[in-house]
């Protein structure tokens, strides 16, 4: 067996050279193909169109603003608004720069996407092993082997597309790097897409400045509660855990396929099969694993008080001192509860499902907080891994501050 071979010396692809050298070409890119990755999240977020440079004028000017919020978000929080000593900064950005930090910023995370759906990873008895081959028929189908070879062909393709169209989808809504509540690496340059940023304000018709200094004060609340290095390492670990927890189904795409109209000598259902192959759930199947469904409200709790935490400190700043903060505040609500690609893309590929319930989960968690304890309860939340709440204290507030030793 050559070393090279994608196949393992059993060549779907036997009599038609062609094909056989293309597969051999798309078996070298590696776990995930980045070049399709970059090249499809650069079409969808710039919608096939050259961008602008943003205007130098907007640096002026958000140096400014954050200049405020850091002040503003320091004094609230009583956290160091730096990750690396420096002053924080933010980055006006063009939407195909954001997808390329971004994709650098995610990319150990597709990675271990990967190298759970790669060979070698399967699922026996609802556990992972590796002495399964995922891509093996153990009841012998000759169709169902023949697409376990395409689909192991095709994964790092696949892979690519996912976290292009992801991440592509996301640049068109995202404000800045904290729209999904994910550590970065350690840097206090954040990032902000101004034509995003734009775009919205001009259909809700709010103020520019107010605009961005919502946002400047939304980045920097994010950035100050994931620097705790111990709520950074939490959340790093378990969305790590959760990516890395899925498994393939061989027979996913087979039983996906049915019904489509792909004969080759016509269009047929051609659009429903180029949906087939960027949808997730083609992608992942009927994978997700025990130990993801375990740790999920886990994942899930500390989301919640994460968001529900930044809401409440954005708050009591923002009144004081974004005019319009009410009325940016509610549109922005407003835009959280609209579903869409993207958000389908991060809830199964990353297991945050940043619905409006979570958001109302953290809202209650800390207003629970605040009504018993104060002021003293909030700064306790991040003092120490131990003090994180578990899922049912997320519920049930008093539970918490009894286990932290704080009067209810």
């Amino acid at each position: 067996m050559a070393p090279d071979d994608p196949f393992r010396g059993d060549d779907p692809f036997k009599g038609m050279p062609f094909l056989g050298d293309l597969a051999r070409l798309l078996g070298q890119q590696g776990s995930i193909s980045w070049d399709a990755a970059r090249q499809l999240a650069f079409s969808i977020a710039s919608g096939g169109v050259s961008e602008p440079n943003v205007d130098p004028i907007e640096r002026i000017r958000l140096e400014q603003l954050s200049r405020v919020a850091d002040l503003h978000v320091a004094g609230a929080t009583g956290l160091s608004t730096s990750l690396t000593g420096r002053p924080v900064t933010i980055e006006p950005v063009t939407a195909t720069h954001w997808v390329s930090a971004t994709l650098d910023a995610y990319r150990p995370l597709f990675e271990r996407l990967a190298a759970g759906l790669g060979p070698g990873a399967a699922t026996t008895a609802g556990h992972p092993s590796t002495d399964v081959d995922p891509f093996s028929d153990p009841d012998g189908d000759p169709t169902t082997a023949w697409l376990g070879n395409i689909m192991q062909l095709l994964n790092p393709m696949m892979l690519g597309m996912a976290a292009g169209s992801m991440i592509g989808h996301l640049a068109t809504r995202s404000f800045g790097q904290y729209d999904l509540p994910i550590p970065r690496p350690l840097s206090d340059q954040l990032l902000v897409v101004i034509p995003t940023i734009d775009s919205f304000g001009k259909e809700w018709s709010i103020d520019p400045d107010d605009l961005r200094l919502w946002v400047c004060l939304h980045e920097v609340t994010h950035h100050a509660v994931l620097g705790v290095p111990h709520v950074r390492a939490r959340l790093e670990a378990m969305i790590q855990e959760y990516v890395a927890g899925f498994r393939p189904d061989p027979r996913a795409l087979e039983e996906r396929m049915e019904g489509l109209d792909v004969d080759p000598g016509s269009m047929g259902d051609m659009a429903g099969l180029q949906q087939l192959f960027t949808d997730p759930e083609v992608l992942l199947g009927a994978v997700r694993s025990p130990e993801q469904e375990a740790l999920l409200p886990k994942l899930d709790a500390l989301v919640a008080v994460v968001v529900g935490y930044v809401d409440h400190i954005m708050d009591g700043i923002g009144e004081k001192l974004v005019t319009s903060y009410g009325m940016v505040t509610e549109a922005v609500r407003r835009r959280r509860v609209e579903s869409t690609d993207a958000d389908r893309f991060v809830a199964q590929l990353f297991g945050l499902q940043l619905t409006q319930d979570r958001y109302d989960r953290g809202a209650a968690f800390v207003a629970g907080v605040v009504e018993r304890a104060g002021t003293e309860g909030l700064e306790r939340l991040w003092r120490t891994e131990a003090e994180l709440p578990t899922p049912a204290e997320v519920d049930a507030p008093g539970l918490w501050l009894a286990r932290i030793d704080l009067p209810a």
